[in-house]
């Protein structure tokens, strides 16, 4: 459950500080998620040359790694940015864009894991299925620690980067993948469940309408990034970042024509939150 002081706390905290995240993210949302990032307050980054990732991670308050756009340097960015970041303590957010959707991005997405140890991992149902499937299950006597449901090749649950599933379906996946990867682990959907493996947070904010604006799960990833940049608490920096996006979302359906006009209004309730 969401406690509106703890959330203002962060918020104000963002603002003060200004923390800087840098971005590995993809080109269709680069714009989106720098100016997300300026609404709410922090400072935004994106960069991907393998000659300054980990001088830029070093720095920065945390980290994004988006694999919506792929190819192999952007991959080695990656890797090695994340690994810098982990020595350095800084929060890592990974979202796993098109997981399941192909064999690259499954090796990829495998690898980050394991590489980078990411301190959240945001992504939609099908997404989250298609990591717990690839990470082995967590070895626990927690009664919520139940193998994922088997993903078959020949039928995938993600639709280019869509879910196909509902994000309830992927709750007991989610859970494992989050006991397997010491990662909190958020699904994005109709309602948000951010979950460390055992206790499970929700947010139902939001509007079917924001589905309809590209990279607002990419968005959400950067907001979160922020929020763990200013919270120490992972479970609790994710469930704030969800609130923002959700309630944003929220307010500016309420008096947005279309998805056009929704994502402008959406940067003004950021800016205005």
């Amino acid at each position: 459950m969401i406690n509106i002081t703890e959330f203002k706390h962060d918020l104000n905290l963002i603002r003060t500080k200004s923390p800087l995240i840098h971005n590995i993210t993809n080109y269709v949302v680069m714009n989106n998620t720098a100016n997300a990032l300026l609404a709410i307050g922090a400072s935004p980054v994106m960069s991907h040359a393998t000659n300054e990732v980990a001088e830029m991670s070093r720095m920065a308050s945390a980290l994004v790694i988006n694999i919506g756009t792929l190819d192999d340097q952007w991959v080695e960015a990656m890797i090695i940015a994340g690994s810098t970041a982990r020595q350095n303590n800084v929060p890592i957010v990974f979202d796993p864009v098109g997981a399941g959707a192909t064999s690259y991005r499954n090796i990829v997405s495998k690898n980050i894991i394991e590489a980078c140890m990411p301190t959240i991992i945001r992504g939609n149902a099908s997404e989250i299925m298609a990591l717990a499937n690839l990470m082995p299950v967590a070895t626990t006597c927690h009664s919520c620690c139940v193998a994922p449901p088997s993903a078959d090749s020949n039928n995938p649950t993600t639709k280019g980067v869509d879910s196909t599933i509902a994000p309830d379906s992927a709750l007991e996946a989610a859970k494992s993948l989050s006991l397997s990867t010491k990662s909190i682990v958020v699904i994005s959907g109709p309602t948000d469940y951010i979950t460390d493996g055992v206790n499970v947070e929700t947010v139902t904010n939001g509007n079917s309408m924001m589905t309809r604006v590209t990279g607002m799960g990419c968005t959400a990833t950067a907001i979160v990034a922020a929020f763990a940049a200013v919270n120490a608490d992972p479970l609790k920096a994710a469930l704030h970042g969800m609130y923002a996006m959700g309630i944003c979302g929220e307010n500016a359906a309420a008096y947005s024509k279309g998805n056009g006009s929704l994502q402008i209004n959406f940067l003004d309730e950021l800016f205005n939150l």
